[in-house]
């Protein structure tokens, strides 16, 4: 996309009962919205991507290589590409995550670690 989006406007996508997301797609990266509802959970996995990520509301208890950390409103974090990680959120959370480059997986169900 070239361009400005809103984010009210982005599409929306529900992943099972607790994860929604809305992606705007660029060349070179990609953003993603999430809203993580109390008891989400992304499993363990790792992707060739780098990722950054940005809480903005909520408490997300993560685990990046072997650390294990307690994140909260303002935390930002870095997650090199090919590093192991896992996320879940006991209370309702919303988070930003910038992927470089885009994540096609997200787009062909290879992200089955949010629990379809």
């Amino acid at each position: 996309m070239t361009g400005y989006a809103s984010l009210k406007t982005l599409p929306e996508e529900t992943i099972g009962d607790k994860i929604t997301r809305k992606i705007l797609v660029g060349e070179k990266e990609m953003v993603v919205f999430w809203k993580m509802k109390a008891g989400a959970r992304a499993a363990m996995h790792q992707h060739p991507h780098e990722q950054i990520f940005w809480l903005l509301s909520g408490r997300m208890e993560f685990t990046l290589g072997g650390e294990k950390r307690t994140c909260l409103p303002g935390d930002l974090g870095v997650i090199p590409g090919n590093t192991p990680h896992e996320a879940y959120f006991p209370e309702d959370t919303e988070v930003i995550d910038v992927f470089a480059p885009p994540r096609a997986d997200m787009f062909e169900g290879g992200d089955t670690y949010l629990g379809r």
